[in-house]
């Protein structure tokens, strides 16, 4: 197979200064991607522009919040003129919520807070995004959701009812968009052990569940989850490289799809 590009193509990717956003904006410029990075942080946007730049890339960054609609909008609209259009979105969007409470524990706003914020962002994501696609000739909108959509729990009630929420608006939209030639697609990751540093969203989401089981995160991550049947749980880099795979021509044919990277704890 020849090497993967996504040479002057328009990436715009929502969550840009985390973790996976970062580590996705860094390997679709790697590609040849054009890279517009939106999020809350600008501190971090701009880091993460630093390290594209560095590397020969091109990166342009913005404050946005991921959950209201008119800024989304213009946003949009702007790296669209400035770009001509826009050909893969990337939501890497994440939010601090509550797991490991049972139903019973479990506040009616702490269950709905991840549901509001993933099914929200991801809408407006598209929603956004789409009409400058097909403008374009197509696109490709890629989320990420985790093997919560599909585990019976117990602990993560909220977060397992957004990540299912969307799988489900991946699908949808895969018909909804499908005339005018723009994919949907969403991988589904375990947690990754370089996302959870200390300070981030993933660290203190996990924080209560190690320390219940006496362990540091680090700790917890590093040993091997219940279910999972390789070695180890995914990496950055893997979940980066699955990211332009599927925003390539290679995976012309993927939409409707849940990429699995779960290490074999769900199967499809």
């Amino acid at each position: 197979m020849s090497s993967i590009s996504l040479q002057d193509q328009c990436a715009v990717i929502h969550g840009g200064g985390g973790a996976i956003g970062g580590a996705v904006a860094r390997a679709f410029a790697a590609a040849g991607a054009r890279v517009f990075l939106a999020g809350r942080t600008r501190a971090k946007l701009e880091a993460v522009a630093r390290d594209i730049a560095a590397a020969g890339g091109l990166a342009k960054v913005a404050v946005v919040d991921a959950l209201d609609e008119e800024a989304m909008l213009r946003h949009a609209d702007g790296v669209a003129e400035r770009a001509g259009g826009i050909d893969i979105a990337f939501n890497a969007v994440g939010v601090l919520h509550v797991q490991d409470r049972p139903l019973s524990e479990l506040s009616l706003e702490d269950y709905f807070l991840p549901v509001h914020a993933y099914t929200r962002s991801n809408f407006l994501t598209a929603k956004a995004v789409a009409p400058h696609m097909a403008r374009r000739g197509g696109g490709v909108i890629v989320s990420v959701s985790t093997p919560a959509s599909r585990l019976p729990g117990p602990g993560y009630l909220g977060h397992a009812v957004a990540c299912a929420g969307v799988e489900a608006l991946t699908r949808h939209m895969a018909g909804e968009l499908a005339a005018f030639n723009i994919r949907s697609v969403c991988i589904r990751s375990h947690a990754i052990p370089e996302a959870a540093a200390a300070g981030s969203h993933s660290h203190e989401v996990f924080r209560p569940a190690a320390e219940r089981m006496g362990m540091t995160v680090e700790q917890m991550l590093a040993a091997k989850p219940a279910g999972l049947l390789v070695k180890r749980l995914p990496s950055l880099d893997q979940l980066a490289n699955t990211a332009v795979f599927v925003a390539s021509g290679h995976a012309g044919a993927m939409t409707g799809a849940m990429v699995n990277l779960s290490g074999g704890v769900t199967l499809d």
